[in-house]
């Protein structure tokens, strides 16, 4: 005899049972001075990050010894699994806009977003790399093209091949993989959350892998690693930040930039992001990022025009061109000969884009409500690709042309980092005031990322919580300024060097965490498009 067909309203209501459960928010909380933790993640976290700022301070070499030979060995052991999983993400989301799944929208059929498309593209960009752009965007080509940081492909510097492979390789390293990493986790997050009612915490994610052991010991391991890998990122940031924005003083208006120079920064970005974190999101970040974006613009235009439009829109054509061009190469793991740049670049961004993608990807979650998935991944992967297109032609290809030609520092490679976006500006019109603009777009972003980033720290070690007090995001803020400010005064460029590779090395766990969160994504958005059809069919 053959099977009965399931009746249609008991398969409705055995699918709104699946998301079911007896947790609720905020019931493992404990209340300490006004703060509404989530124990054990704020407890155990809190005592990791103490602990790991005592002993860099104490022993700072060792520190950065130890913590930089275990990410040069993880680098070398797992490059495979880094890059094979960044490809695959990047595959994944592009699958996933084209499915059907694309049309659920985040929230429910009738979720309206919260934040119009400028806003919320400007977020996206500023949390997500806007910094990083202005620290790299002019060092990273250069530093291929002139041979200082090894060459994508062994390719022989000081050539036209050169100049489209550096291009090349790092829009490649600023273009669709890292979104495709970042948008994996934010739209986990944003969905679990949403649409399923979950606390907006990354242990939620895996419901649908572990049912209710989530609100056990493994959520809390995964949720702890991601704070972990936050606050240290953030840390790390905003160290390097005030070293670059304190160096560029120095070059374009000769104040110097030692240790003081770079602690007075870090306590200025730490004033304005806490007058942001008080006025929310949407009177503080949002308007922030709105400002950066402008800002960025008008930085951009200038280095257009100031630099010569038509050798722009040839830097443009070489960048996609280089983009297309050395893109599969440069993501096949098997016999690669370039190992300078493979693990000291590739496989270092593909490490810090995983660790980083709790921060941002929540952030990108926070300010996503009603979009669709077509939409959400789309915004994510292609705009933010866009614009770093756009950036890199200007900034990066003056840099390299500056190079080539034998004008200015540049000629001579790469001495400082942090000083190639002043040096490259510094042999345009107007040096001053747009080094000046450069320095406050740099010290901008950092508001943003402190502020964004305490929002992601305190909604995780709170439970999941979007409403915790706001005397917690306070204190995030001020718990990564002190942590950047002490480290770089009494244990200097080695205990910064040493909370990057610490941040870094949490990427190897959270490429494991990423890829089961595809899995879990895959069934949770499966289940919801069959109970969507269902409630169609019941109305």
């Amino acid at each position: 005899m053959s099977e009965q067909p399931h009746d249609p309203d008991k398969l409705l209501e055995e699918l709104e049972e699946v998301y079911e459960t007896d947790y609720e928010l905020g019931q493992d909380n404990v209340t300490w001075l006004g703060l509404d933790l989530h124990n054990p993640v704020f407890v155990v976290s809190a005592v990791l990050i103490l602990l790991f700022v005592i002993l860099s301070l104490l022993f700072p070499e060792q520190a950065n010894t130890m913590l930089g030979a275990t990410r040069e060995w993880l680098g070398e052991t797992f490059d495979w699994l880094f890059l094979s999983a960044g490809n695959f993400f990047v595959l994944f989301c592009l699958a996933l806009i084209l499915l059907p799944v694309g049309s659920i929208r985040l929230g429910g059929v009738d979720a309206k977003p919260d934040f119009s498309l400028f806003s919320w593209f400007s977020m996206l960009f500023a949390a997500g790399m806007g910094i990083g752009l202005m620290f790299w965007s002019v060092a990273e080509p250069v530093g291929y093209f002139t041979e200082w940081f090894g060459t994508p492909l062994n390719m022989e510097g000081f050539t036209a091949e050169a100049k489209t492979a550096a291009l090349g390789a790092t829009m490649y390293h600023w273009g669709m993989h890292p979104w495709a990493i970042y948008g994996v986790v934010a739209l986990s997050l944003a969905f679990f959350a949403y649409n399923k009612g979950l606390p907006l915490t990354i242990r939620s994610c895996f419901y649908p892998l572990l049912g209710d052991r989530v609100w056990g010991w493994p959520g809390d391991v995964i949720d702890t690693l991601a704070v972990l890998a936050t606050i240290f990122g953030l840390a790390t940031s905003l160290g390097l930040g005030a070293q670059q924005a304190a160096g560029g003083m120095e070059f374009v208006f000769g104040i110097p930039s030692g240790l003081g120079s770079q602690v007075a920064i870090i306590a200025g970005v730490t004033v304005v992001a806490l007058i942001s974190v008080l006025r929310g999101i949407h009177g503080g970040v949002k308007i922030l990022s709105n400002i950066n974006m402008v800002l960025a613009l008008l930085l951009l235009l200038f280095v257009v025009f100031a630099g010569n439009v038509m050798a722009f829109l040839g830097n443009l054509g070489q960048t996609l061109m280089g983009y297309a061009q050395y893109a599969l190469p440069l993501s096949n793991p098997v016999g690669r000969e370039d190992d300078v740049f493979y693990h000291n670049w590739t496989i270092f961004f593909w490490a810090w884009w995983i660790a980083w993608s709790p921060f941002v990807g929540m952030f990108i979650a926070r300010v996503s409500y009603g979009r669709t998935v077509r939409e959400f991944l789309t915004a994510v992967l292609i705009v933010p690709v866009v614009v770093s297109t756009m950036w890199m032609s200007a900034f990066g290809g003056s840099g390299v042309d500056q190079a080539r030609d034998g004008v200015g520092a540049l000629a001579d490679g790469i001495s400082d980092s942090s000083l190639a976006l002043f040096q490259m500006l510094g042999e345009l019109p107007m040096t001053e005031i747009t080094s000046f603009l450069a320095i406050v777009l740099v010290l901008v972003f950092f508001i943003t990322s402190s502020d964004s980033g305490s929002l992601v720290i305190d909604t995780i070690t709170s439970g999941g919580k979007i409403d915790a007090p706001t005397a917690q995001r306070v204190f995030w803020v001020i718990a990564e300024s002190t942590i950047a400010a002490v480290l770089l005064a009494v244990g200097g460029a080695a205990a910064l060097n040493a909370l990057q590779a610490g941040a870094v090395s949490t990427g190897l766990p959270f490429t494991i965490v990423l890829l089961l969160m595809c899995v879990s994504l895959i069934k949770g958005l499966h289940h919801e498009r069959r109970l969507l059809k269902l409630q169609v069919a019941a109305e």
